[in-house]
């Protein structure tokens, strides 16, 4: 784990980046904020009032020194991010429904790293998953190309890293959610240094049973390989054979895949979540994560359980996504 968050803090480190944390209040993030500062990785911008935040800090004996603070209620460029919100909601919201949207510290968080006066933004620790990841659809918006934002552990134990996906937003997704979600977690992976190999996941392998769920699998794996035919993508496949060698030449004895994937692809939530969950708990991995992929700039989301060891990891990724996000 160590080797992973070194190469992330050394692609940040010296960037300038600012991430947001609209729960400036809460002590896991302020104490992850101070941290984050200290080792000027990042400059930590907190959401709240400025006078109880200082207070808090004060009790935690923390340092706020390279810290920004920003209270909705008295911003300098309040009118600029009115009118920035409401050209991005185009007429969803008149200039008073702005005003007052923007009191909440996960939107007004939002539109700071919409007007690239911030790299990314980490919400969560207060929030639900909802109250973090609406106002990044509705302000940020998934890039050019992706219809639906989806989420991504990074599952690490000693030298081992493996992405899976999705475990955090879809549902159920179609074919072509599918074959999107591979395609942006091939490029999730490469951010973490590892090259990807991608196996889209069912209970079949290469047709040994045929069903609506396996259909759905073997024609995203058609779609993903046409849009992306660089990534070395295939399936569908049983576990096993995307990941044990002998397997896989009984199974799947023509696939580029060969009991070497390391990006897996899960037909549903359910079968994500709680995959990621067993190799967490069973395996001894530790679960990176979630990390939103899609969007245009940067949002993340902390389980409401996190530690500041988690917040500090979590906003770690943002700012290496910030600054790949500046180059696209």
């Amino acid at each position: 784990m160590g080797d992973l968050f070194e190469i992330l803090e050394a692609k940040v480190m010296g960037h300038n980046l600012k991430i947001v944390f609209p729960e400036g209040l809460d002590e896991r993030v302020l104490g992850a904020a101070a941290r984050l500062a200290k080792a000027k990785l990042v400059t930590p911008v907190l959401i709240g009032d400025i006078g109880l935040i200082q207070e808090k800090a004060k009790d935690m004996k923390i340092s706020l020194d390279a810290i920004e603070i920003y209270d909705p209620k008295n911003y300098i460029m309040m009118d600029e991010m009115v009118e920035a919100f409401v050209k991005v909601r185009e007429g969803k919201a008149t200039e008073v429904q702005a005003r007052e949207i923007l009191m909440d510290e996960n939107y007004f968080g939002t539109m700071l790293v919409h007007m690239k006066l911030a790299h990314g933004m980490v919400s969560g620790a207060t929030h639900s998953t909802a109250d973090t990841v609406r106002p990044a659809l509705k302000i940020i918006k998934t890039k050019p190309g992706v219809q639906k934002t989806s989420g991504v552990f990074i599952m690490v134990r000693d030298e081992e890293k493996y992405v899976f996906a999705d475990c955090a937003i879809n549902i159920n997704p179609d074919s072509q959610d599918l074959a999107e979600i591979a395609i942006e977690s091939a490029k999730t992976a490469q951010m973490f240094d590892i090259e990807p190999r991608v196996a889209m996941l069912s209970f079949s392998t290469k047709g040994s049973a045929t069903s609506p769920e396996t259909l759905k699998v073997a024609d995203a794996v058609d779609l993903a390989k046409e849009r992306a035919p660089e990534v070395i993508l295939d399936g569908e496949f049983q576990f096993d054979a995307a990941f044990v060698p002998s397997v896989a030449r009984k199974k799947a004895p023509d696939s580029l895949i060969q009991g070497d994937a390391n990006v897996f692809i899960f037909p549903s939530l359910e079968a994500g979540n709680i995959s990621y969950k067993m190799v967490q708990r069973l395996g001894g991995f530790e679960a990176v994560g979630p990390i939103l992929q899609g969007l245009n700039r940067p949002v993340n989301d902390l389980s409401r359980g996190c530690s500041e060891e988690d917040v500090y990891k979590l906003a770690v990724i943002t700012a290496a996504q910030g600054f790949v996000a500046q180059y696209q």
